[in-house]
């Protein structure tokens, strides 16, 4: 039994936009995961941590990163703490997060990557 791809993100992030009309545009099937409408869970974040650090996960580019206060940045120290950030603000997630299998194939958008992976 053949798994699909799942990406994650926000519909309305223009990264997201791109990475959909990418794999649309080149026939590739995947079911789409709304952060803000169905969340994230915690193993899923504990899935993801143990592939990448939360540095990586956590997009600290974003406007919802750069409107936490400074006390909140500072303690994001561990796991825990990056994942029930995570949890409770959904857009500090960096995205789109392709995934099959559990494994994190690409983390954001770039599109010389998608085409190498999908080649």
């Amino acid at each position: 039994m053949m798994q699909t791809l799942n990406l994650y993100g926000i519909p309305n992030c223009n990264t997201v936009k791109k990475a959909r009309v990418w794999l649309d545009n080149n026939g590739i099937a995947y079911t789409f995961h709304d952060f803000k409408k169905l969340g994230v869970t915690e193993q899923l974040l504990k899935d993801w941590l143990s592939q990448f650090p939360h540095e990586k996960l956590i997009n600290r580019a974003g406007l919802t990163w750069r409107g936490l206060d400074d006390v909140t940045k500072a303690n994001i120290v561990d796991n825990s703490a990056a994942i029930a950030l995570m949890q409770a603000k959904t857009s500090l997630i960096k995205r789109p997060v392709l995934e099959k299998n559990g494994k994190i194939l690409i983390l954001g958008f770039d599109e010389a990557a998608y085409k190498e992976l999908f080649s």
